[in-house]
């Protein structure tokens, strides 16, 4: 008996031990914005705008999109994961703590709007994402990225408004095996044919 007492005093020890660590351990600190600003405009703004919101079609717009996004993008293109020799030159160049105030300051800024420019693929770019393709067994694109195209934080990106030639290029590395980091996106991609790639791009351009 005074074995199992011991035991039991040891083990009540050992809960407020682990109980007040935790309490004790230190959260983690709000991203610092007016950091993330300037580390943005020092190593990312001259290809993605002074605001997030990119002027050159082959790259993305990044104001308003979903921070954790954005933070794993940056983490995978460091490592590699994501492979892409020139993002993950500037990406090196940035901490974990600089990803996230980079990507919370982002997320502050309003995205511009786009808009589509071609009307006959626009209408078959709407059709697939919003009820993608139901005989190749392709999955609406609004299923994940919300039907006005906000996506979901901290699991989906938004595309809302994104340049077409950006979409476009991401979804055909998807297909190709190019792009690796989301098996999901690889799966969908594969089943669209270079014109389906195209109308869904030029539709998410012009969503609002």
């Amino acid at each position: 008996m005074k074995l199992f007492a011991s035991f039991l005093l040891v083990a009540a020890v050992a809960a407020v031990s682990t109980a007040q660590a935790s309490s004790e351990a230190p959260k983690s600190a709000k991203p610092d914005l007016a950091l993330g600003e300037a580390k943005f405009t020092a190593v990312c703004a001259a290809c993605h705008g002074a605001d997030g919101n990119s002027n050159i079609t082959a790259n993305p717009k990044l104001a308003q999109q979903h921070p954790e996004y954005l933070v794993k993008q940056l983490q995978e293109f460091k490592s590699g994961k994501r492979n892409n020799a020139v993002m993950k030159g500037f990406a090196s160049l940035l901490s974990d703590e600089d990803m996230r105030n980079i990507a919370y300051w982002l997320a502050s800024k309003s995205a511009k709007p786009g808009f589509a420019k071609d009307k006959d693929l626009v209408a078959v770019g709407e059709r697939i994402y919003r009820g993608g393709i139901a005989d190749r067994q392709i999955a609406a694109c609004a299923g994940c990225h919300s039907p006005n195209g906000a996506g979901i934080p901290s699991q989906y990106p938004r595309l809302s408004g994104q340049h077409a030639d950006y979409t476009t290029a991401q979804l055909t590395s998807f297909r190709e095996g190019v792009r690796l980091n989301s098996l999901q996106m690889n799966q969908v991609a594969a089943k669209l044919n270079d014109r389906e790639i195209k109308a869904v791009a030029d539709y998410i351009a012009g969503l609002r």
